[in-house]
This record gives structure tokens, C-alpha cells and sequence, in this order.
């Protein structure tokens, strides 16, 4: 059914090509790239943006299967990565031609009984270390048994061995992270000797890239949010261009008058005469409440105006007061990067969360000039 809700997300292809060349131009010509889809794109439409950069990029990476499952339906046939798959699906990841994470010795056996019982032979999977983040991963105390179990077998071959940085983006932890990558260097010296074939390595993402590359670039790095704009630094963002401009338009234009209120709870009580817009968007679309009560903001013809009131589930109402405006006008919700980070500033958050919450009922259009 075609999507008719006026609210769009615009995903600015020509800046996505863009942040792809801005990192690669980072890494040896040789290195490999990843990019990470999961979450929807952060939030912007994975299946096209998977499609149109396939010819350019070397993997992807979701974080659940049935997110690689999408990718595949939408005729996406780069090496796909599951970060965080369940014994539940490995069946589905193999029925896919997917590649599994495995970052215990219990998803590693599951893994291996059931491709056992199938009879399937050379199933590529990947194998994730904690050095630090203490999230998901193998310790080094496993290889051992990592050994035992895929020794003198032909059921599977690792592909690749990973970890992942904690604070890449703080060079504050600069010492901390330097051990990262030399613990993960250590475990990649006494792993790969004992096994068949030789994994490729990778640990670098978007910070990593930006900070660490010449310490741990390895074979290949996983470019995650910097594709969409975003360095997680004012200077690195400043480098990148805007992916995702969120808009929506004015629905209808109210005059609340001194003492009259707006909203659910009478959250916004007119001190004087006061011209709102109301706009179809709410937190249903990915809008927080938080956002309310003047926290938030959009910009109608290039004038700030600020939410006020609660957010609804469909609507928020801003202030036009002064703004010279009409309804139908275009409302500019997200307009880019320094937008986003001030919105997550005043909300206590990160791009990645306002991002990932546009719901899925708010159409994508994707542009390129």
C-alpha cells in the first residue's frame, strides 16, 4: 500500500556517497568496508540504501536476522553479517545465505549441532572477542575450546575474527583503547595459527576509523552513523554532509488567546496572544515527549519555532508567533547534523536514538541530483 503520510524523511544520496569516499579516503586501498544497516539505516530505509551502495562496499551488517532476511528479499547479495543472532534462527541465517556471529561457546555449539544434523558443509561464520566492552564476545580464556570445536571439521570456517572499541570516540581513553586493540592483536597471534584458514580482522567503527586507523585498520572496518553525517565530534561532523532532513507541513494555524490553553493536561497556557501550527507528527513518529514544553524545535521558512504543549501521538504545535507562514507551508523537523545534536543535547541523548526512532510509518524519498 503506498505510504500517503505527508511527514517524509528526505535520505540525501549524494551526501551519502559523499561520507562513504570522506572515510574511505582514511583507509589503505586495500581495507575492506562494511557498512552497518541495522536499525532500518539508523533509521533511514536499509534495503535502498544497502541497493545503491552495494557496487562500492564489500559487507553489510544487521544486527538480528530478520533484518538480513529483508536485505536479501530486496535482492541485496553482498556478504551480510548477523551481529546478534539466536539459536532460534540459525536455520533461517543459513536458509539466507547470511553470516552468523558467534560470540560464545553456547551460540558456537548450537551452531554447529544443528549444521551437523543438516549435513552442510563450509558455513562461514565469525567469531567476536570482548577486549573490553564487556557486551557480547569470546574472552580470550576460549580458545582453547574455540579450537576443539572446529578443529578437523568441515561444517564450518571462520571468515573473519572482531571486537569491538569502547570509547573510540574519547581520546580521553585513548590508553584504554590502545589496550583494546593490543589484547586483540594478542588473541588474533594465538587463534589464526591453529586454525584452517586464515579470518580477516576488523575492529575500527566510525570513531575508529576516524581516530585508530592507523593502530587496528586490519583487513576491514564497519562504518556505522558516519555514513549518515555524523563523527561523533563537532570537527568530524563538520567534514561530513547531511544525510536525513525530516519534514513535514503545517496543517492548520490557531490563534490562542491570553489565559486559553493547547494541548492535553492544558500544558501551554498563553501569556499573550499566540499563532500556533499544528504538524502531523508526534511521538508515534519518533517525536519524544521530551521534546515538549519548548524543549524541541522546527523551522518554518528558516525561523526557529519552538514546540509547545505536550507532544501528541500524531501532532506536536509549535510557535509561529511573528513567523509569517501559511498553512501547507513545508516544517523542516530535523534539518541537519547541528539540528539533530542540539535536539539530543537538550534531551539528554545521542543522533543515534532521535534517528532510529522515525518510525517506520513515516515515508521515505530518497534524493540525488
Amino acid at each position: 500500500m503506498e505510504n500517503s503520510h505527508v511527514t517524509t524523511l528526505e535520505i540525501d544520496l549524494n551526501a551519502i556517497d559523499f561520507n562513504l569516499n570522506y572515510f574511505k579516503s582514511k583507509l589503505k586501498k586495500s581495507t575492506k568496508v562494511l557498512v552497518v544497516v541495522k536499525a532500518f539505516g539508523y533509521g533511514s530505509d536499509a534495503q535502498k540504501i544497502a541497493k545503491y551502495l552495494e557496487p562500492n562496499v564489500d559487507y553489510f551488517a544487521v544486527a538480528y536476522t530478520d533484518e538480513g532476511i529483508a536485505l536479501r528479499n530486496a535482492g541485496v547479495k553482498t556478504p551480510i553479517l548477523v551481529l546478534h543472532p539466536q539459536k532460534s534462527n540459525i536455520l533461517k541465517i543459513i536458509e539466507y545465505n547470511l553470516e552468523a556471529n558467534m560470540y560464545s561457546v553456547g551460540i558456537l555449539k548450537s551452531l554447529l549441532e544443528i549444521v551437523k544434523s543438516e549435513k552442510l558443509k563450509n558455513i562461514p561464520i565469525h567469531l567476536k572477542f570482548n577486549t573490553g566492552l564487556n557486551r557480547l564476545g569470546f574472552n580470550k580464556k576460549d580458545i582453547s575450546e574455540i579450537v576443539s570445536l572446529v578443529k578437523n571439521q568441515d561444517e564450518v570456517y571462520i571468515k573473519s575474527i572482531f571486537s569491538h572499541i569502547a570509547a573510540s570516540e574519547d581520546l580521553n581513553e585513548r590508553a584504554f583503547t590502545l589496550q583494546q586493540i593490543n589484547d586483540f592483536k594478542a588473541i588474533a597471534d594465538e587463534l589464526i595459527p591453529q586454525l584452517k584458514n586464515v579470518p580477516f580482522k576488523h575492529m575500527l567503527n566510525t570513531s575508529g576509523i576516524i581516530n585508530y586507523a592507523e593502530e587496528a585498520q586490519f583487513e576491514m572496518v564497519r562504518l556505522g552513523i558516519g555514513l549518515y553525517g555524523f563523527g561523533n565530534d563537532k570537527n568530524e561532523t563538520a567534514k561530513l554532509k547531511n544525510v536525513l532532513t525530516l519534514k513535514s507541513v503545517i496543517s492548520q494555524i490557531h490563534t490562542i488567546e491570553k489565559g486559553e490553553s493547547l494541548g492535553y493536561n492544558r500544558s501551554f497556557i498563553a501569556e499573550k496572544t499566540t499563532k500556533t501550527a499544528t504538524i502531523p507528527i508526534g511521538h508515534a513518529d519518533g517525536i519524544s515527549r521530551q521534546f515538549g514544553k519548548g524543549v524541541g524545535f522546527v523551522y518554518i521558512n528558516n525561523q526557529k519555532a519552538p514546540i509547545v504543549g505536550n507532544v501528541c501521538m500524531d501532532v506536536i504545535m509549535v510557535n509561529i508567533t511573528g513567523i509569517p507562514c501559511n498553512e501547507g507551508d513545508e516544517v523542516i523537523v530535523y534539518k541537519n547534523q547541528q539540528h539533530i545534536e542540539t535536539l539530543s543535547k537538550n534531551t539528554n541523548t545521542i543522533p543515534y536514538e532521535l534517528l532510529t526512532a522515525i518510525s517506520q510509518r513515516v515515508k521515505r524519498v530518497l534524493k540525488k541530483c
